[in-house]
């Protein structure tokens, strides 16, 4: 069996919705991912188990579904408002920028799913365990982003494992205003370093792609709310029976034999939870992908829509599961953004696992797949569908799009007067940095004009893309002027209050020569091969179970 593998003002939701209605208007486990695999104990080095972590996930994609059919909670619009928890958008460094708008003038939308651990309730303990753990700060176990395209046609989902190193940016905690420095860490350790806005700032460190929103969600709600969908239905190719073994104790205790089958309330759960049977934490996420477009699918073949009694139901659920930045932090903004979600059919939904390899440094972490990732994260900042059952683009608005034939700024000095620090950032999470690429690139710009620039001698950074950062909008023009001069597209200058001036930091992408490498615009639906891609209205998929696992 194989393995599956933004900085901005305002709300981007609010600029792209029609006003509202008046109210009353009709991860776990350590496998290569954490130290199970299919046969590692199931702990991790907390001494946590790693099946409760899949609680959270269930909850938090059965809260989002909700909220597209929470019309029905203007019924008592105050009482969920009352519900909401809100919290700020982002507390860490990060160097995203928003997406340009399309030909159109859409934007689109990124919003980040978060699963917490937090045991800090008596509900949250008795479904999580672990009372020795109550009080210390949750961990993100379990991190989905979801890209609504420009257009509202197309929508995609990365899941990024919990176990993936990174780095974590600088993060103020916005509660106690606790300063952590930045750290080279597994992703899931974000959550504690400044709550959901410091994680929201890591993904933007690591992928580029600027995030308008995020939503946590524990699991204390996780199994009304999984009763309230009236059952999913899912598929396993043998008979399963995830079990304690010899090798691996424990289990969710799923129990199914071959075929199709719906699942709700616990036996949801132990879907969701399974691992060892699967055989890795990879195929895990499948799993719950599968699970989840099926529940988008049945959501939409019934009259939920019609039944004010169910959704009123589902949304008191939602509401007192989910935590949210603070600018969506209403009923009347969720239900908008739902809305726009709703929109996007399920033949255009496309569920992916972030392309990775194994951590060099610890075999029970994972990293980005440098070229796999960059070319998936490209494609969210260039609004590119996942899928390619869209119409053909433009090629002049794509352009446009991208910035590759923008007109650029003039710039304010002569390029002979204008100070340029080059940084070397072709440092990454498998490969060494190339010395001298600061130096070698500095001597080509000096060479092109620009004899005032210096290269930066202090550590080399780690940055997968090659960039030109400016730190105020009267420097536009000088840092595009120095992307020209390289080679480097348009799309790739960008504002950054981390620099003082224009700055060139040259990327994992231009490791060797004094020609910026020319790479192919990607194509709708061109996903790399190991992000085990999932159209959502692909109704055949099915499980394959580990052989010890079958019965």
């Amino acid at each position: 069996m194989t393995q599956s593998s933004l900085r901005g003002e305002g709300s981007a939701v609010e600029e792209a919705i029609p006003p509202a209605p008046r109210k009353g208007s009709a991860s776990d486990g350590r496998g290569r991912h954490g130290g199970g695999g299919r046969g590692g104990k199931k702990r991790d080095a907390k001494g946590r188990s790693p099946a409760r972590r899949v609680l959270r996930w269930s909850a938090m994609v059965l809260a989002l579904v909700v909220l597209g059919t929470a019309g029905a909670g203007y019924l008592y619009y105050q009482h969920l408002n009352g519900n909401i928890r809100k919290g700020q958008r982002s507390s860490g460094d990060s160097k995203a920028q928003r997406s340009r708008p399309n030909s159109a003038g859409q934007m689109p939308v990124n919003i980040l799913l978060i699963g917490s651990d937090s045991r800090n309730s008596d509900a949250n303990v008795a479904l999580g365990g672990s009372r020795d753990n109550r009080g210390t700060p949750p961990r993100g176990d379990v991190q989905m982003l979801i890209h609504l395209a420009a257009d509202r046609k197309s929508a995609a989902v990365v899941s990024i494992p919990r176990d993936t190193r990174v780095d974590i940016p600088k993060c103020t905690d916005p509660d106690t205003g606790k300063v952590y420095p930045p750290v080279n860490e597994i992703i899931n350790e974000s959550l504690a370093r400044g709550g959901a806005g410091c994680t929201l700032a890591t993904w933007e460190s690591l992928t580029g792609v600027y995030i308008d929103h995020w939503m946590t969600i524990d699991f204390a709600g996780v199994v009304k709310m999984a009763d309230a969908i009236g059952g999913v239905e899912v598929c396993v190719k043998q008979n399963v029976w995830d079990r304690p073994t010899p090798l691996a104790p424990g289990g969710s205790g799923l129990k199914l034999t071959a075929g199709k089958h719906k699942v709700k309330g616990k036996e949801a759960l132990q879907w969701l939870r399974t691992r060892h049977a699967w055989g890795s934490d990879l195929l895990r996420a499948r799993a719950q992908h599968m699970y989840m477009n099926s529940m988008i699918r049945t959501l939409r073949s019934q009259n939920v829509f019609t039944d004010s009694g169910r959704l009123m139901g589902l949304a008191e659920a939602a509401t007192k599961s989910l935590q949210v930045s603070e600018e969506i932090g209403t009923v009347e903004k969720l239900y908008h953004l739902a809305m726009q979600l709703k929109t996007v059919p399920t033949d255009r939904i496309t569920m992916t696992t972030m392309p990775n390899v194994a951590d060099p440094q610890d075999d029970n972490h994972v990293v980005p797949d440098g070229a796999g990732a960059t070319k998936m994260w490209k494609m969210l900042r260039d609004d590119v569908p996942f899928d390619d059952k869209g119409p053909a683009p433009d090629a002049k608005n794509a352009k446009k799009h991208t910035g590759e034939s923008a007109a650029g700024r003039t710039p304010s000095v002569q390029a002979d007067r204008l100070g340029v620090l080059v940084q070397n950032g072709t440092r990454t999470a498998t490969q060494a940095p190339v010395g001298g690429r600061a130096r070698e690139i500095g001597q080509e710009l000096a060479g092109k004009g620009f004899t005032r620039a210096t290269a930066d001698t202090s550590a080399a950074l780690s940055e997968e893309e090659t960039l030109v950062r400016y730190p105020s909008a009267d420097l536009e023009g000088d840092a595009q002027s120095v992307a020209k001069a390289l080679g480097v597209p348009l799309s790739s200058v960008r504002k950054s209050t981390d620099v003082s001036g224009v700055t060139v930091v040259v990327g994992a992408d231009w490791r060797t020569g004094s020609t910026y490498p020319k790479e192919a615009t990607p194509k709708a639906g061109d996903l790399p091969d190991n992000s085990d891609a999932i159209n959502g209205s692909d109704e055949s998929q099915c499980m394959d179970v580990y052989a010890p696992y079958r019965w």
